[in-house]
């Protein structure tokens, strides 16, 4: 066989070769398109949370709480109920600002964690859970019902640090009583003497009579 040839040859193989590597990344239903990142982000209905995460605050310096972004793309107004940490965690909910539920609002979307934020506090530590892990979040909503997703255990330090849950303040410490002076008389008055007197008289010779 000619040099030419045995180069037509080896072309025609190499093209045969590429061809089917060229067709796993065409199309709807592409290989590559099956791998996404595991980002915590899931949508049930009108709902959709986004950027889900259980932070965890250094031990003993306070609770974890969880983090996330809440959209509500339906035309009504819908309350988060409650929100529950594996089977037996369940968080203590406030809204922004102090208040005792969490709306979002229709159209809109609520932040969970953060100064003047919304907030889903735990109450425990890094007892129960431990950064690294995986654990199940179940958010229930008004209209939606259960929401629930799979969050990445993180400590809240570095980008995170400003989502976690506040320290309680410490207690402040009691005002001490000073304790009363003994020993001063009363009234300004000087204590009486304590000594003995002789009698008037008592050891004094009678005048002899004359």
């Amino acid at each position: 066989m000619s040099s030419s040839l045995r180069r037509g040859a080896l072309a025609a193989a190499l093209a045969l070769s590429i061809a089917p590597l060229a067709a796993c990344g065409a199309g709807n239903n592409a290989q590559t398109h099956e791998v996404r990142p595991d980002n915590a982000a899931t949508t049930v209905g009108d709902i959709q949370v986004q950027n889900a995460v259980i932070l965890t605050q250094q031990a003993g310096s306070g609770p974890a709480s969880v983090s996330a972004r809440i959209f509500n793309n339906g035309n009504a107004d819908q309350t988060l109920q409650s929100l529950k940490v594996g089977d037996t965690l369940t968080a203590a909910l406030a809204g922004p600002a102090g208040a005792k539920t969490v709306t979002v609002p229709s159209h809109g979307s609520v932040l969970l964690g953060g100064a003047g934020n919304a907030s889903a506090t735990l109450p425990t530590s890094t007892e129960a859970i431990k950064d690294g892990d995986f654990q199940r979040v179940a958010l229930t909503f008004s209209a939606t019902g259960e929401v629930a997703i799979n969050a990445n255990v993180l400590p809240a330090a570095g980008y995170y640090e400003k989502f976690g849950a506040t320290p309680a303040p410490a207690a402040a410490p009691s005002a001490k009583t000073t304790p009363k002076a003994t020993g001063t008389p009363q009234d300004g008055g000087a204590p009486s003497p304590t000594g003995t007197g002789t009698t008037p008289g008592a050891g004094t010779p009678s005048p002899k009579k004359s």
